[in-house]
Parts: structure tokens; C-alpha cells; sequence
């Protein structure tokens, strides 16, 4: 089995190339750039701009995972929204029109939580998401709608042009091998980092007044999603996450006590936050795929600590 993964270098990208290599995939990794934190297991890699592909590159490809994006965390796709809609409009549109003319058997788009309409998600109570309520559409603005977008373009592709297309919406993955700081970190890693630097008693910033609410899955749960997915015969969007709803308070709560220090906090109110509350429903990916998480919060934490502690400790030295 051929396969393309996009943004082979990211952080889901790295773990999904390890996932389909074990299950004897013929892996052609694609990305702007190396991977950051470890050699590709893919069986080619090459560094190119998707804003501008050569469509040469999808002849003979069986599946394509796409799941090459400009984007961050929260302070990343708050601030550099013309960015982001730009670049990943350009990615989104050249790469599936180059899947429908090489007659590429399989198409995934690795949409995003950031679909679902503000309204449902301005209570840190939150009832968990279902795919069907992304309608009537408030998406989150700039990265959300351009997600909200491709996902219309991969039905109107499947449509048209019976390209095999399929749609998961990510619900805040974490783990190892991801962005830890400079700006695009996602907040585990963000609170591993700063926690894993601050000394015993000091103090850590967090975003917000830390009630916002959210939930969290496991990159090895969430590779082991997309994998079903892709090999299902459902083509309509669908939640890969978990339905474990934590605070932020809650979150570093974990970390610290991962990390056997006790901190002080302080809140920066100014600062972005998101919504207030977001949660996935994952009925029909439990159903339809067979699927859920393995993973508790509690164990992918303690992994996902270990890890950024030791990349942090080699930053300091």
C-alpha cells in the first residue's frame, strides 16, 4: 500500500508515518521541512511548498493523509489569521485537485474541533460536541472556517468526481514530538514547559482565568483513528477525541502533580483563551469505527512530561 502523508514532519505527522510503517506501508513522507525532533521512519521524505505541489508527485498513490496546515495554538491562530487561511486554503485546494486528477484511491483531511459554532461553546459546562451541530456554521474565525471549508470541498470532490474522501475533526491532540514553545504550542505542552522550568514554589502564567474547559486525546489513540477511519466506508465528518472534560486548572493540576512540584499561579486575563468550553462527542467514531481511546489523560500527561522535561533540560544546558 502507497501511501502520501502530508505535513509528514508535524506532530501527528511523525506518529502516523511510525503507525503505517508497522502495518507495512510504503510511506512517501511530504513537508516544508525535517522533522524537528527526530529522524523520519518514512521511506522517502521530501521538503516541498503544498501551496504549490508537483501533482506528478500523487501518480500511483493509494491513500493520501492530509494533515499539512499552517497553525498553532491558541495565540498563534488568534494573531495570524490572514495567514492561515491564505496558506492553508492554497494547501488544501491544490492538494485535493491533484489527488482527483492522479486518481487517488483514498483522500483524508484532518479537519478540526475549531468547526463547531462559538455559541455551543460559551459555558466551561459544556455538552460534548456532536458532528451534525458544526450547522447552523460560527465557526472560529480564520482557522475555523477555513477547515469548515475544505471539509464542504472534500464533499463536493467525492461528489463530483467519486474521490474516496474522508473527514476527522481533531479535538486537541498531545503527546511527545510536539511544538513545545516559541508561540505554536497547544496548552499540555505548553503547561509541561513551563512547569518542567519552573522551580518548586515559583510561579506559572496561565491563560485565562484557568475554568475554560477542554478535552484531550493521545496522539497514539488519535493515529490509530484516522487509520480506521480511512479504512471505513464512512465519508461524513467525524470526532476523534475523547469526551473526559478537565479545566485548565485541572490540566496543570495533573502536571504538577506529574512532576512532583507545587506551584504558584498567576492569571494573565488579557491573554488569548479560546472559547470557554470544548468537548467532543465521540458516539459515532465509537460505533461506525470501532473506535475510542486507550490512553487515559492521566498516563499521556505523565509521557508527554517526561518528554518535554528532558528536551527542556537539554535547551538549558
Amino acid at each position: 500500500m502507497r501511501a502520501i502523508i502530508t505535513g509528514a514532519a508535524g506532530f501527528i505527522g511523525t506518529h502516523l508515518v511510525k503507525y503505517l510503517k508497522a502495518k507495512d506501508y510504503y510511506i512517501i513522507g511530504v513537508d516544508i521541512k525535517f522533522p524537528e525532533f527526530e529522524k523520519s521512519q518514512a521511506n522517502e521524505f521530501l521538503i516541498g511548498d503544498l501551496r504549490y505541489p508537483a501533482f506528478e508527485l500523487f501518480k500511483d498513490i493509494d491513500e493520501v493523509y492530509h494533515l499539512a496546515a499552517d497553525m498553532g495554538g491558541i495565540g498563534w491562530i488568534e494573531t495570524h489569521k490572514a495567514d492561515i487561511v491564505f496558506n492553508n486554503a492554497m494547501i488544501n485546494l491544490m492538494v485535493i485537485k491533484a489527488c482527483q486528477e492522479q486518481e487517488v484511491k483514498k483522500f483524508l483531511f484532518t479537519s478540526s474541533a475549531c468547526v463547531y459554532p462559538a455559541y455551543l461553546q460559551d459555558n466551561p459546562k459544556i455538552i460534548p460536541l456532536k458532528e451534525e451541530e458544526a450547522y447552523p456554521a460560527d465557526a472560529e474565525d480564520g482557522y475555523g472556517w477555513e477547515k469548515l471549508i475544505m471539509e464542504r470541498t472534500c464533499r463536493h470532490f467525492r461528489e463530483d468526481f467519486a474521490l474516496q474522501t474522508y473527514v476527522a475533526r481533531l479535538h486537541n491532540i498531545y503527546g511527545e514530538l510536539g511544538t513545545y514553545d516559541g508561540g505554536r504550542e497547544k496548552s499540555p505542552a505548553a503547561l509541561c514547559r513551563k512547569i518542567a522550568f519552573a522551580k518548586d514554589g515559583n510561579y506559572i502564567e496561565i491563560w485565562g482565568n484557568g475554568e475554560q474547559t477542554r478535552s484531550y486525546c493521545y496522539v497514539d489513540d488519535c493515529v490509530e483513528g484516522l487509520y480506521k477511519l480511512m479504512q471505513s466506508d464512512y465519508h461524513e465528518p467525524i470526532n476523534i477525541g475523547t469526551d473526559k472534560l478537565v479545566s485548565i486548572n485541572q490540566l496543570a493540576d495533573m502536571i504538577e502533580n506529574i512532576s512532583g512540584k507545587t506551584l504558584l499561579r498567576k492569571y494573565n486575563l488579557t491573554a488569548p483563551q479560546g472559547v470557554k468550553g470544548r468537548n467532543a462527542d465521540i458516539t459515532k467514531a465509537k460505533e461506525i469505527l470501532e473506535w475510542q481511546p486507550k490512553v487515559s489523560l492521566e498516563e499521556g500527561l505523565a509521557r508527554t512530561y517526561k518528554w518535554i522535561e528532558k528536551q527542556s533540560f537539554s535547551v538549558k544546558k
